[in-house]
């Protein structure tokens, strides 16, 4: 190997590891955008002493609701890119790229993929008072009616948007989007008949299914949830073939340092893997997903291919 080839990769190594050697030096943020008791605020609070342990500095969790789950990102896209203020956000960052273009940032552009978290499904449910009960029930009615019925979301451009997208693809099925501001805001209007039914994170839903308030007709993925283990999957339900994940992940400023990059991804798979969180993830229905960093970048980039294809076969203008 030449002189000027050792001193190339030297070079590169250090450039590398700029900024990670005393990474992290002061306290750590963490900004998630659907609000507290949340997915991203639960596996964020679940991280976060992991975090502060292996580091020794302070790791804090923010809920920055609102604005179809896009307040969090535009706050985190307007900070120093220096490793300090971490997004943790769902597949919406992804799939938001493929259907706002009028947004503050630009969900790919603008942010680092760092590491994947979880992926689990989300459920789909129908108001009680609809009386609606299983998927079967669900499909017949928006047929016999079809454009009346309405289906909420957490805003435009989410995973819970894009999902019931799916699933009115899937069944040939015809309703209106009745887009909410939260998931909390979005769950209430199905309770309260506003909207007939819902794709949501189990996570906000639940309390009202064990309450009799809404009715759970499906999950998403290919296999039954623990937390609702009475609950078959939409394609037993009769949607053959139907799978439709939520996943989690920490995104950075796009400019943050490489090294800090490398460090958070490597520090973060090795929080995900330790027994004690394994455990705790498949209590809480999830499963921990595990890739190298440009592995989930181009994850993320795949992803919001796959939204586009949603948004384009449903007919949805971008906005």
């Amino acid at each position: 190997m030449s002189t000027r080839m050792v001193l190339g990769l030297a070079c590169s190594l250090v450039v590398m590891l700029q900024g990670s050697s005393d990474y992290p030096a002061k306290p750590v943020r963490i900004i998630e955008p659907f609000g507290a008791g949340g997915g991203p605020d639960i596996i964020a609070r679940a991280i976060s002493p992991k975090l502060t342990a292996l580091w020794g500095q302070p790791v804090t969790i923010e809920n920055h609701p609102g604005a179809g789950s896009t307040a969090a990102p535009a706050l985190v896209a307007q900070l120093p890119a220096d490793g300090y203020t971490l997004l943790v956000n769902t597949s919406a960052q992804a799939y938001s790229a493929a259907l706002l273009k009028n947004l503050p940032y630009d969900p790919l552009n603008d942010f680092i993929p760092v590491a994947p978290l979880t992926s689990q499904p989300y459920v789909l449910v129908a108001g009680t008072s609809s009386g609606i009960a299983s998927v079967r029930d669900l499909i017949a009615a928006a047929k016999a009616r079809p454009g009346e019925l309405k289906f909420g979301s957490a805003g435009i451009g989410t995973g819970t948007h894009l999902g019931a997208e799916k699933f009115n693809l899937a069944t040939g099925i015809r309703a209106v989007h009745v887009p909410g501001d939260t998931t909390p805001g979005a769950i209430a209007d199905t309770v309260a008949g506003r909207t007939t039914y819902l794709i949501t994170p189990i996570s906000y839903a639940l309390a009202d299914i064990r309450a009799g308030r809404l009715r759970a007709l499906g999950v998403t993925t290919n296999t039954r949830s623990p937390l609702l283990s009475e609950v078959p999957t939409i394609a037993e339900a009769g949607v053959t073939g139907f799978d439709y994940p939520i996943w989690y992940g920490v995104w950075l400023r796009a400019g943050t340092p490489a090294g800090v990059v490398d460090k958070l991804a490597k520090d973060i798979a090795r929080v995900l893997a330790a027994p004690d969180m394994r455990d705790w993830l498949a209590k809480h229905g999830a499963d921990p997903m595990s890739m190298t960093q440009p592995e989930f970048a181009h994850f993320v980039v795949s992803e919001s291919e796959n939204a586009a294809r949603i948004v384009e076969a449903a007919g949805i203008k971008p906005r």
